[in-house]
């Protein structure tokens, strides 16, 4: 490995308590979004939820994250594939992006299969804002299955 990048991972609040299973076997395998850092060390430098809608956290837990040297933000799965989505993403990217100066990813770990299966058919991600959103986690069927 040679660069190290350090990171910050925002979860929407629905998942609060999640203990982030899936993000940290991603990161670990360098799968769904974390793909970008194939050969580069990386260091979580902050986990934490969005604060709940309309995302209050946003505005104060990047900074923290700055503090410990954050590079990166990633606004996790959990935005993209809870029903509804999250509204608020594209304000959240933007925000970061601006306010922070920080690069925000969104996504971690890949779309578990059921949840791709299920926003197929609602044809949720139609739009190419959401082509977008999807695309870092989106990986093959098998990867996807792997994450149910």
């Amino acid at each position: 490995m040679s660069k190290k990048v350090k990171i910050g991972i925002i979860i929407c609040d629905r998942y609060k308590n999640c203990a982030g299973g899936k993000c940290f076997r991603s990161l670990w395998n360098r799968e769904g979004a974390f793909d970008i850092y194939k050969n580069m060390d990386v260091e979580v430098v902050g986990y934490t939820s969005c604060g709940g809608c309309p995302g209050g956290n946003i505005e104060y837990a990047p900074e923290e994250m700055v503090k410990n040297g954050a590079e990166v933000i990633h606004l996790a799965t959990g935005f993209v594939v809870g029903y509804p989505p999250c509204p608020y993403i594209g304000y959240f990217k933007n925000y970061i992006e601006k306010k922070f100066g920080l690069k925000v990813v969104v996504g971690t770990h890949p779309i578990p299969q059921k949840y791709y299966d299920t926003h197929k058919k609602l044809g949720t991600w139609e739009t190419t804002e959401w082509k977008e959103f999807i695309k870092p986690t989106l990986c093959d069927e098998d990867i996807r299955k792997a994450y149910n």
